[in-house]
């Protein structure tokens, strides 16, 4: 029995080191005190999401607001997908050579992209700082809970709606394609709507802007017919946008 309970532990106890070294490593956590002296943010709490490349935690400012503390994976293999999303971006004049410089002009593109989006008009979570493979925005939702999206909320027409004029408005004014729109990441949270993960955007001039632009309309035109609420066709949808 005594060494069933300490072949438990041990077992909990590695699988729980292994989340903090993938996340925390030494480069990481010099970034977190960087972040932290620099007073972009005061404290780290809990994870609030984590996926194959990141984990959001809930933070606070010094102010005691709540901020959102995005860090990506330093070991994450998932990076070598996205280049397609950098290259042919003319703000990025070279790509990168490994995973950790990857990563950190994955961070860097995907501040950029909250600032023109912000700028736009268009509801993002505002970016407030990025270092390395850390970005810090604007929390939503009631922390340490985060905002409920699309997928997980009741929707109607004045949704259905609000999401294809966000799509115009970042497409007409930001000239950006979100290139991973779906249900999953717009919030829906006291009366408003927030789009978020802007690290896949592109450029409008991005030589697969058109393609991603008609995957995201198809996403969501399937999103919403599944919740019985239809319009236009994806076709119908891109040429209104384009034009």
């Amino acid at each position: 029995m005594r060494y069933e309970r300490e072949s438990r532990f041990l077992r909990k106890d590695s699988n729980q080191r292994k989340v903090i070294e993938e996340v925390f490593d030494r480069s990481t956590l010099m970034n977190i005190e960087d972040l932290v002296r620099r007073r972009d943010i005061a404290e780290i709490f809990g994870v609030v999401n984590a996926g194959k490349e990141s984990r959001v935690y809930y933070a606070t400012a010094w102010d005691g607001s709540p901020r959102a503390v995005k860090i990506y994976l330093v070991v994450s293999s998932e990076f070598k997908k996205r280049l397609a999303y950098i290259a042919g971006d003319r703000r990025f004049s070279r790509l990168p050579s490994g995973s950790r410089e990857t990563i950190n002009l994955w961070v860097q593109k995907e501040f950029k992209n909250l600032q023109l989006a912000e700028s736009a008009g268009v509801r993002v979570p505002k970016p407030y700082a990025f270092h390395r493979n850390i970005l810090v925005m604007e929390y939503i939702g009631e922390p340490p809970a985060p905002a409920p999206t699309l997928s997980e909320s009741e929707v109607d027409v004045e949704d259905y709606e609000w999401v294809f004029q966000t799509v115009r408005t970042l497409y007409r004014k930001a000239r950006l394609v979100h290139a991973d729109l779906s249900e999953f990441n717009i919030f829906k949270f006291r009366g408003e709507r927030v789009v978020f993960d802007f690290g896949s955007a592109v450029l409008s001039s991005h030589p697969r802007a058109e393609e991603f632009l008609k995957r995201d309309i198809s996403n969501i035109v399937r999103f919403f017919k599944k919740r019985g609420i239809e319009g236009r066709d994806t076709d119908s949808w891109l040429r209104e946008i384009l034009k």
